[in-house]
């Protein structure tokens, strides 16, 4: 009898508020979990593609992207490419615009990613980690990646005004997990830009996990211009500066999140 495969953990990175470090995130927590030996594929769900230009593919030069897989029924393996810092990118340009309004009247819309994690795991190919970069909307394609999902890591800024959008898109978890995913867990939130000489930054850490009594992961990402620097080299920061407080910071976060999927 065969042993039944490993099944790979999937987990969204969502806000619907932009500039919160969401794409960072997904690149330096891929890379610091292919560290620790980790088998890793991100998934670029944003039509800006930032998560693909920032591992040094040009969204341009590309046939195929995971508009096709989710629109025209191409098969995920002919789509996924190798990247320079240990990790499997499913690539996106900016034909996924088109894919929220393709898919809009499409029936089981919210269930055609999970379908592709499904296909590529029948195919034989297993990850152990896919992170799933959401657009910086609650629109077609975050609903879709929080059906696939297995958990929802949520980035937020170390600023007032970043947390109001997190009741909406904890609103928008509690429906997912009504009509199309039970299981779906928030995993916690990722304090990002964290200037720790601010008052202000202390204070709305504390007040994150009263307000929304949710774990907040630890440590807070630093705010530092070495993140600017790494997508301009097309490499995650623990690449282009290895021993930085920031790339440090996510592999501590790896860390935290390899415990959290043991639990």
């Amino acid at each position: 009898m065969n042993a039944k495969a490993p099944r790979s953990t999937i987990l969204a990175v969502a806000n619907q508020k932009g500039g919160v470090a969401k794409t960072t995130s997904v690149a330096s927590i891929g890379a610091a979990l292919a560290e620790r030996g980790q088998k890793v594929l991100l998934v670029d769900l944003d039509p800006q593609a930032c998560l693909t230009f920032s591992l040094g593919i040009d969204p341009e030069d590309l046939e195929l992207s995971v508009h096709h897989v989710l629109t025209k029924g191409t098969a995920v393996d002919e789509v996924i490419i190798e990247t320079e810092d240990g990790v499997d990118l499913l690539p996106a340009t900016i034909e996924l615009a088109r894919a929220e309004a393709d898919l809009l009247t499409r029936t089981g819309r919210e269930h055609v990613l999970r379908g592709v994690m499904e296909d590529l795991a029948a195919s034989g190919t297993h990850y152990d980690w896919v992170l799933l970069d959401c657009p910086p909307s609650l629109g077609v394609l975050t609903v879709a990646a929080l059906t696939a999902a297995n958990g929802v890591l949520i980035p937020l800024q170390c600023e007032t005004l970043s947390h109001r959008g997190v009741g909406q898109l904890l609103d928008t978890v509690h429906d997912v997990r009504r009509f199309t995913n039970r299981d779906l867990a928030v995993w916690g939130v990722l304090p990002t830009l964290y200037d720790g000489r601010t008052n202000h930054a202390r204070a709305v850490l504390d007040t994150i996990s009263e307000t929304y009594d949710l774990e907040v992961v630890e440590p807070p990402i630093p705010k530092t211009i070495k993140f600017a620097e790494a997508p301009a080299a097309g490499r995650s920061i623990l690449a282009t500066s290895r021993s930085s407080k920031g790339a440090q910071a996510y592999r501590d976060v790896a860390g935290f999140l390899l415990d959290r999927a043991a639990r």
